[in-house]
């Protein structure tokens, strides 16, 4: 008897047969007289949830978009803000571009000069010098030029000096052209020669001639982002020209994946057969040809040497010229071949029963047609945590006042990176002391406690996120699993199966275990989120370490320079002395994820076992993984039967649709039909049809996959509760129940 208040205990001792737990043969099927489980989990899962919600709040509150949308200026304006005196103004436009290769852009992050918000970018080259001159006779240049400058100048009275130490204009403009609302070098190539505005060489204002190659090495980077908008532009006019392809390829998908679902019923044994004949195959044909190379190096001058003979070799053609390779290669493929064949002789019942259970599923799924819908429930409410996430870590990302550091591009200043306020810097003791200096916008920030823990709440936005996104798949494999448990404890199919049974095991799930759910959800995002932290701290420490080696060697020649190698020959010393580190990173980084690939597998049963019997999540994976252990060698052989006849769907899926789409796209098909003529990649499309074509079947095969594994453990308790009698029959059916008669099982 169970305790006041809880469900009766399908579990009972056993000690006649040496069994540590047996089965209530009094069970029925799924319990219905259930109770809360976990329920300290739960709550504590509620008030995550509760703080998750306010801090998304906070955040919006905060937060402000559209510093991640639109550029920003020296002073901190958005440029192209509607409502704002730059509202006129969206393209942000640099001063001198060529200060961008200093240093320390890759300590601030930010390019150390001045940046003003333009209507539009530069279309020629003019100098504030070489307007000076002409502008008494043509005031033309100058009224061009100075919509470049903080400000509007009536005339260019000051010196180049002066206005170089007020930083009111640029010393030079050049031909750009507007991306990502910034003004960048309008590069192009002249009978192979790199141009800007069709010259190799110009002005810099300064009294100096600079080259295209120069000012292509300070937007180098940016040069990239040119060429992938480029691609970016004809990505967009393809799937413009071929969405409807795309949707009609996936619906296509969705019916083949339908369609194996139902031949697998029939065709499961056919599909393993094959492919253990397949491999058998390819492994005798692999030791024919060892023994064929073998023979014929009978009599080479090279036969009788040994690998221990040559020692270590790079070259791994010498190790093929010896006859004790080929050996070694023929031995170890006979005892893989007879491994295999030992295996399919000794399991052949073991095997049988896999592929009994693949039949069954399918059946299974075909008198529950309506799990097949349940993954679009779960792509819904993932959909829901992701774009949570994203907004939230965006708001958080935005959140804070402009803060303004020194930055000093002319060389050494006790005072940079230290904060500054932009009005009036110029008449302040950090100026005077440091000349050139400028007051730069940095980043958002702010010195407020919300401000100071910016960081802290990313990281419980990532957490949580891990925790919800787990929650939601652990919810849809209880769910499923609920619903194939009162399939296989119908006693006749499928008269006895209760009305709904996918939504009866969803309110379950909901009403009864979300604190068992979330229980084995925490489980596994606090290992996920050790994994994301040692990943971040492995690139991290790599990065910095990079950038410490490269701002050594870049520093500058002279005596710095020789600072500067002496800094990077420690730097590589310190190099090779965290060899032994970042080996006990990389096994920690190993145990992580073969930890969460454990977790993954018991929490999948655990939540079998709470979908079924109604326990708490420590219980029922205890229950499970005792069960499961009990018949280890029908879980291994179930395990690999299962995944590989899955994978092959899901390759045969989308390696058909995959064909059809190229096809299609390369025009190969013109006779049958006409499929789009201008696309820029072809392979745009056919790429998106295969991996979405793969994530479909991949929904569908997800749900036999549950169906598989429920079936499989209930199986398991029904062999060991029952005995086939009157009093207490299988509820497997016949199919089965030959196989469970066989001596060997």
């Amino acid at each position: 008897m169970s305790d006041k208040g809880q469900p009766p205990d399908t579990y009972s001792e056993d000690k006649k047969y040496g069994n540590p737990r047996t089965f209530d043969p009094n069970f029925k099927g799924p319990v219905a007289n259930r109770n809360c489980t976990d329920i300290l989990c739960c709550i504590i899962f509620m008030l995550f949830i509760i703080g998750y919600i306010l801090l998304g709040l906070i955040a919006w509150v905060h937060g402000d978009p559209r510093k991640v949308v639109f550029p920003t200026d020296s002073e901190g304006h958005f440029c192209g803000q509607k409502g704002t005196p730059t509202e006129n103004k969206s393209i942000l436009f640099y001063f001198n571009l060529f200060s961008c290769t200093s240093p320390s852009v890759m300590v601030n992050l930010q390019c150390p000069t001045t940046q003003i918000c333009v209507s539009k970018c530069p279309e020629k080259f003019l100098t504030y010098v070489g307007t000076q001159f002409p502008y008494r006779k043509d005031k033309g240049s100058w009224t061009y030029f100075s919509q470049f400058c903080k400000s509007s100048f009536a005339k260019p009275e000051k010196t180049l000096s002066q206005m170089i130490m007020d930083d009111d204009c640029p010393t030079v403009i050049f031909p750009s052209r507007p991306l990502l609302q910034r003004c960048f070098p309008d590069f192009s190539f002249v009978n192979g020669t790199l141009t800007v505005g069709n010259k190799t060489v110009f002005e810099d204002g300064k009294g100096s001639t600079r080259n295209a190659t120069e000012l292509r090495a300070a937007a180098k980077s940016i040069n990239k982002i040119l060429d992938a908008k480029a691609i970016g532009v004809k990505v967009f006019e393809d799937y413009a020209t071929t969405w409807y392809w795309i949707l009609i390829g996936l619906t296509i998908a969705m019916l083949l994946s339908w369609i194996f679902l139902i031949l697998l019923r029939f065709t499961a044994g056919f599909l393993f057969w094959v492919f253990i004949l397949g491999v058998i195959g390819i492994i005798g044909y692999g030791i024919w040809y060892c023994y064929w190379e073998y023979k014929n190096l009978q009599g080479h001058h090279t036969s009788y040497l040994t690998i221990y003979d040559i020692g270590i070799q790079s070259d791994m053609n010498i190790y093929l010229q010896l006859r004790q390779t080929w050996l070694t290669f023929t031995i170890i493929l006979s005892v893989l071949e007879v491994v295999i064949i030992l295996m399919l002789i000794f399991l052949r019942n073991r095997i049988r029963l896999s592929i009994a259970l693949l039949k069954e599923g399918s059946k299974a799924i075909g008198y529950i047609p309506s799990t097949l819908i349940y993954p679009v429930l779960t792509f819904i409410l993932l959909s829901i945590c992701i774009s949570y996430w994203a907004v939230t870590a965006v708001y958080l990302a935005t959140s804070g006042v402009p803060v303004y550091k020194i930055i000093a591009p002319g060389g050494p200043c006790k005072h940079e990176n230290k904060t500054c306020d932009p009005e009036g810097f110029n008449t302040t003791e950090m100026s005077k002391a440091c000349p050139g200096a400028q007051c730069i916008f940095s980043f958002y920030g702010g010195k407020t406690l919300y401000h100071q823990y910016i960081n802290t709440f990313q990281m419980f936005n990532l957490f949580v996120f891990l925790w919800l996104i787990n929650f939601v798949i652990a919810l849809g494999q209880c769910t499923l699993a609920g619903a194939f448990a009162s399939y296989y404890w119908a006693l006749k199919k499928p008269d006895d199966i209760p009305p709904y049974p996918l939504f009866s095991a969803f309110g379950r799930a909901i009403r009864y275990h979300t604190g068992s759910l979330a229980f084995g959800s925490l489980i596994l995002a606090l290992i996920q989120m050790i994994r994301i932290i040692l990943e971040y701290m492995d690139r991290r420490f790599k990065v910095q370490g990079t950038a410490d080696f490269k701002t050594c060697w870049l520093s500058g020649p002279g005596e710095v320079g020789t600072i500067s190698r002496a800094a990077a020959t420690k730097a590589g010393a310190q190099e090779s002395q965290n060899n032994i580190s970042k080996f006990l990173q990389c096994c920690l980084k190993c145990c992580f994820w073969c930890l969460e690939k454990v977790v993954k597998f018991l929490n999948r049963n655990a939540y079998v076992m709470i979908a079924i019997h109604g326990k708490g999540f420590c219980r029922s994976a205890r229950d499970a993984f005792n069960l499961l252990i009990r018949n280890i060698l029908k879980v291994a052989i179930m395990d690999k039967v299962t995944e590989f006849v899955l994978i092959l769907g899901k390759i045969l899926v989308a390696g058909c649709i995959g064909i059809l789409a190229f096809l299609l796209f390369t025009q190969r098909i013109p006779m049958i039909l006409e499929g789009p003529t201008s696309l820029n990649y072809y392979w745009v499309p056919l790429l998106t049809v295969v991996i979405g074509s793969y994530l479909v079947a991949h929904g569908f095969f997800s749900v036999y996959a549950m169906c598989i594994d429920t079936l499989f453990i209930c199986f398991l308790e029904d062999s060991e509760r029952n005995d086939g009698s009157t009093e207490r029959p299988y509820y497997m059916t016949q199919s089965l129940l030959k196989i469970v008669k066989k001596p060997t099982i």
